[in-house]
């Protein structure tokens, strides 16, 4: 039976794990545990005594630090020993020396915590948990096999008239033999599970010593910012999918509705019937209307072939209070940036028109030293709250997902500033608003 399981644990939950090798793999990491743990004793008794031994001249004390060291190959070993029964890897990153060389080196391991955990470990492996990997093995592989062996053993030593059972009990007849070795097969399956459990519990101790947090801590960052930029592409992906839907789809089927409207009314003699092609065709106009301010607020087209600074002087003029834009750009951002530095604008002039009071506002930025830049400010009343709902809470989300900064200054009686940067180099290709 093919089992997927990554580890023993997830393996003893589920069915076939008798027929499976996992019980195999537990009794091979609790068996080369006890020969490492076993040489590993050795080896730190021996480096112990001779460092001691020349303690006494001073030269022993140096090779102290050995002992200290010793920690790192075994927890290495230990490291890919876990793999025979956990298919994730345990991290164990230590700090990258400042400056080359063997002094650097060492003095970053003897300061770093890994280096002192694996160490503990080491002393805890060689002192008391070989041999119990070592009693568990012998327990859970030789007792069932024996028994199992109970009617070979009569047949050959025993010369079919008597076998000895673990050395303690005798049997004399071949029932019995038989029995003891179903009997054996039974607690043979039972075995299995307890090398089970013993082997996870062994491989979770030697994860929590010697497993890297900062390393684990990183990689759980790393990929966790990664996830949030795919999401933002993917939504920025749907977003544009959407706006090219309903511009090519159902905007222009709305225009030729509105036009055969339009058609009809004109033929239409005066009546009951022309008003009513002239009611519908004033409906439909509207729908027109707003299906075309949807599809600009989805993900605007003129953003899209046009690029922000054409988006941004859209967005300029659709605003209820005068707006001066002042942004220079020699080429185009990636599209996530491009898409967030615009809606930004777009948050900061709706709030512009609806809190602020202010009779004019600006919009300036441009690109240097590898940061996109933007700034909207206005003549305004001041006093406003990131927290009061203001919708900037949400794109500060998104501005942070691509590594940017947002910024408000907006003190009691003005004026308000809102800043936004983003790291992004240009592509060769130019703004075409201009």
């Amino acid at each position: 039976m093919r089992m997927h399981s990554r580890n023993v644990w997830q393996a003893m939950s589920r069915p076939g794990f008798l027929l499976s090798a996992w019980p195999w793999r537990s009794a091979a990491y609790l068996l080369t545990g006890a020969v490492t743990g076993a040489i590993a004793l050795v080896g730190i008794v021996a480096v112990a005594v001779v460092c001691g031994a020349l303690a006494v001249v001073l030269v022993g004390l140096p090779l102290l630090v050995v002992v200290a060291l010793s920690g790192i190959p075994v927890a290495e070993v230990e490291r890919r020993r876990i793999r025979l029964i956990d298919r994730v890897p345990v991290s164990g990153r230590h700090q990258v020396p400042a400056a080359p060389g063997p002094r650097a080196w060492l003095t970053t391991r003897l300061r770093e915590q890994t280096t002192w955990r694996e160490l503990g470990y080491a002393l805890l492996f060689a002192g008391l948990l070989w041999p119990v990997d070592a009693l568990v093995v012998t327990v859970a592989l030789l007792v069932p096999l024996s028994m199992v062996a109970t009617p070979l053993l009569m047949a050959t030593v025993g010369d079919g008239d008597e076998a000895k059972v673990l050395k303690q009990w005798t049997v004399t007849t071949w029932p019995t033999a038989f029995g003891v070795a179903v009997l054996g097969l039974l607690l043979m399956g039972l075995c299995a599970y307890v090398l089970g459990v013993t082997a996870g519990a062994r491989a979770e101790l030697a994860r929590l010593l010697i497993a890297s947090r900062e390393g684990e801590l990183g990689a759980k960052v790393v990929e966790l910012a990664r996830s949030r930029v795919r999401l933002v592409d993917a939504f920025e992906a749907e977003r544009r999918r959407i706006e090219r839907d309903l511009h090519d789809g159902a905007q222009q089927r709305l225009v030729a509705l509105t036009m055969a409207l339009g058609l009809a009314r004109l033929d239409a003699p005066p009546g009951p019937l022309a008003e009513q092609l002239t009611k519908a065709h004033e409906e439909a106009g509207k729908a027109l209307a707003e299906l075309r301010e949807l599809i600009h607020g989805i993900h605007p087209k003129v953003l899209t072939d046009y690029g922000l600074r054409a988006a941004v002087s859209d967005a300029a003029d659709r605003c209820v209070v005068p707006v001066d834009v002042d942004l220079e750009l020699p080429g185009r951002p990636a599209r996530p940036v491009e898409s967030a530095a615009y809606y930004v604008v777009c948050e900061a002039l709706a709030n512009v028109a609806k809190h602020s009071g202010a009779d004019r506002a600006r919009v300036s930025g441009g690109h240097r030293d590898g940061r996109l830049f933007l700034e909207v400010r206005d003549d305004g009343r001041g006093g406003a709250d990131p927290s009061a709902g203001s919708g900037l809470t949400g794109l500060a989300d998104r501005v942070s997902v691509l590594d940017g900064r947002l910024a408000l200054t907006s003190p009691p009686g003005g004026p308000t500033l809102l800043r936004v940067e983003f790291p992004c180099e240009l592509t060769g290709a130019p703004d075409r608003s201009a």
